[in-house]
């Protein structure tokens, strides 16, 4: 997920932001974060599924087991000892392999989580702040695999929400084909024709009111390559 980050070609983004602005009144804020939250509850359950069922097969052991070689499960140390390791390990899965951490943490909690991370950016980026309100946010949390477009008012106002599905599966194509940056073009793009089409009109007297660059919290602009562990567990 870094990886994907760090080779962002911020220049080409920004290129993309002020062509597509330069149509309408539009101000699209590109928004790139690695994770949304740490979802703490995805140890827990993780730890209290994998201890639960080492108990279960503990305790199936005992009752059908007629061997002497494992004499120490019936004994309480021997069950508390199985029940440990079996939270431990549930809590290594549900905290360092993502696709097990987004199991855990449960869609709902995702999504909730990502759009409450989308609407603070929103106010933080000041993308309300435009003259007629027509600012929009392309955010995209990757380690929840989830993108948001959150538009003001002015956008709101002659945008359906249906209207911006081909956007971010265009986002989306762009993840899944390790090119962020390709994704992030291509639906810059489709914005600022979408906006052309719904008649969010460029004033004669406009200005760029947003910086065209990407947002990539705790990011430089940098384009070095280096391995990711997230990228190969996710």
């Amino acid at each position: 997920m870094k990886t994907l980050i760090k080779n962002l070609d911020r220049d080409q983004i920004a290129e993309a932001v002020a062509e597509a602005e330069s149509r309408t009144a539009g101000e699209i804020v590109p928004y790139v974060v690695p994770r949304s939250d740490t979802y703490e509850i995805a140890i827990w359950r993780g730890a209290s599924a994998v201890a639960l069922l080492a108990i279960t097969v503990a305790l199936l052991i005992v009752q059908f087991y007629q061997g002497w070689g494992l004499g120490w499960l019936f004994t309480p140390w021997g069950v508390a000892t199985i029940a440990l390791l079996g939270g431990v390990l549930g809590a290594l899965l549900g905290g360092y392999v993502p696709s097990v951490e987004r199991l855990l943490a449960g869609g709902d909690v995702l999504d909730l989580t990502v759009h409450r991370a989308a609407m603070q950016a929103f106010v933080e980026e000041e993308v309300f702040s435009t003259r007629d309100r027509t600012g929009i946010l392309l955010f995209v949390s990757l380690h929840e695999h989830r993108i948001e477009v959150l538009g003001d008012t002015g956008i709101n106002a002659k945008v359906s929400d249906d209207e911006w599905i081909d956007i971010v599966h265009r986002i989306r194509r762009g993840i899944e084909n390790r090119n962020l940056t390709a994704g992030l073009v291509d639906a810059i793009g489709m914005c600022g024709k979408l906006l052309e089409r719904r008649g969010v009109d460029i004033r004669p007297d406009d200005e760029n009111e947003l910086s065209d660059s990407v947002r990539t919290p705790g990011f430089g602009p940098s384009h070095e390559s280096e391995e990711d562990p997230d990228d190969a567990a996710s």
